[in-house]
């Protein structure tokens, strides 16, 4: 090789020791420098012509391993990061040799309790619906260890023979796709020769693993902030269509008859003083009952005291005002110290949680009393909102939920989420509603409270 080649080969590495991974891809090029230099056999007879001119192809093939990697971690598509994984592991691990062709391989992905193919190659279109359980064999050694594990026989695997593309096969590896405690799930790929499965491609196939699980990482994480934009953008329709209903209804309509009674007694004071002093005192009432409603919207909207004084005292002054605005006894209850240490940015979360709750109780439910509570334990925190009124079957109104106008109860759970945190609602027809909002304060209880079967 040339000094170029080597300028070259190092303008490719460059990126890669910057990141500090460049020997995850530069040690399958040192291992066949090694071969290529006596320590292997089957080099030791080639011509040095021969050898160089080996050593020149297998520079390319590394070329082109690190062009296909450096793409699939630069893009953000979810999908095409799915696609691009097999595309470099099979390329890598290739040697140009006919017997490239029939290695089978495999992506799957977590999917519920179960894994199920995200793409493959030279399975056939059954295998492309099995589902894996992940209980048993190499797929259970391989996920329980975090690890790769060597299959020497899949068509007798468990689990793996029901794939009927790997019937041939007399060698494979699982290596599973894990960050900390979550699994995304694994890359299998198996071949008809025994012996296909060398250390240096093994080596590499971990290597491949590692940095397609960045690109993996890479790509949900922006699929999730591209959604969450998305319900992002939703809610803020939602509470601009929520605070033009609110208006249409309240003060516009408050407005619409202060100025009718107010043309009402101007004629009224020609010819009956008294009743026209009677009808300003009822509009008097009325403007000052609008301008109660006003203000709890601009209280809603913004409320200012959250920030001074947090959360209590914010759900106090709501409850105040649900009073003087709406006659609705609201009842705030809250441990000493509850939120004291809670960020205002969560404080002002649960602060909406409750607001939306509360209404939909005064609206919907013909409430006589709503209480509100906050309750702590060693590491997680509970909103609770409960009233006495007609209650509803939340299974029927959550089956045509998508068809409705109103967003309340997605709202609900969207913004439970955003604290990590999960929202349960228990009600039925006769015995008011139950709103249910725990929130985890550290990671453990975060982990805890997502486990299946959690009941809050």
């Amino acid at each position: 090789m040339t000094s170029a080649d080597w300028t070259g080969l190092y303008g490719l590495l460059e990126p890669f020791l910057r990141q500090g991974s460049w020997w995850l891809l530069a040690a399958p090029l040192i291992g066949f420098l090694g071969r290529s230099n006596g320590s292997s056999p089957g080099t030791k007879t080639m011509r040095p012509e021969a050898r160089v001119h080996a050593l020149e192809h297998e520079l390319e093939r590394l070329r082109m391993v690190i062009r296909k990697t450096a793409s699939m971690n630069a893009t953000l598509s979810y999908d095409r990061v799915l696609e691009m994984v097999l595309d470099v592991s099979a390329s890598a691990i290739a040697n140009g040799s006919p017997e490239d062709r029939r290695l089978v391989c495999a992506l799957l992905l977590v999917a519920g309790d179960q894994l199920e193919v995200e793409s493959a190659r030279g399975l056939t279109s059954t295998d492309l619906r099995v589902r894996l359980p992940g209980v048993n064999g190499a797929v259970e050694r391989a996920l329980a260890a975090g690890g790769l594990v060597e299959i020497e026989d899949p068509a007798r695997d468990p689990e793996l023979q029901r794939f009927v593309g790997l019937h041939a096969c007399r060698s494979g590896v699982c290596l599973p796709l894990v960050v900390g405690l979550e699994v995304y799930g694994l890359l299998l790929f198996a071949h008809p020769d025994p012996a296909f499965f060398s250390p240096e491609r093994i080596e590499l196939l971990e290597s491949i693993a590692q940095q397609a699980l960045v690109a993996l990482q890479n790509a949900k994480l922006y699929h999730e902030l591209q959604e969450e934009k998305e319900h992002l953008t939703e809610a803020q329709e939602e509470a601009r269509k929520k605070l033009a209903r609110d208006l249409h209804d309240g003060p516009t309509q408050s407005v619409g008859a202060i100025a009718m009674r107010v043309n009402f007694a101007r004629r009224l004071m020609e010819r009956d003083p008294k009743s026209a002093a009677d009808e300003l005192y009822h509009i008097e009432e009325l403007a000052r009952r609008t301008t109660k409603e006003i203000l709890q919207m601009l209280f809603t909207l913004r409320p200012l005291v959250l920030e001074s004084e947090g959360l209590v005292s914010a759900l106090q002054h709501l409850a105040g005002k649900m009073d003087d605005t709406h006659g609705q006894q609201v009842l705030v209850e809250a441990e000493p110290g509850a939120v004291d240490d809670l960020e205002v940015g969560k404080q002002g979360v649960l602060f909406y949680i409750a607001e939306e709750a509360v209404t939909n109780a005064r609206k919907h439910a013909r409430a006589a009393h709503i209480w509100v509570r906050l309750k702590r334990s060693t590491d997680t925190l509970t909103l609770e909102i409960q009233d006495d009124g007609a209650g509803f079957d939340v299974a029927a109104v959550s089956a045509n939920y998508d068809q409705r106008g109103s967003l309340g109860m997605i709202n609900l759970h969207e913004r439970a989420e955003l604290l990590n945190g999960l929202l349960r609602i228990d009600s039925a027809p006769g015995r008011g509603t139950r709103v249910v909002a725990t929130v985890p304060l550290t990671s453990e209880a975060a982990d805890r409270l997502h486990r299946p079967g959690f009941k809050g």
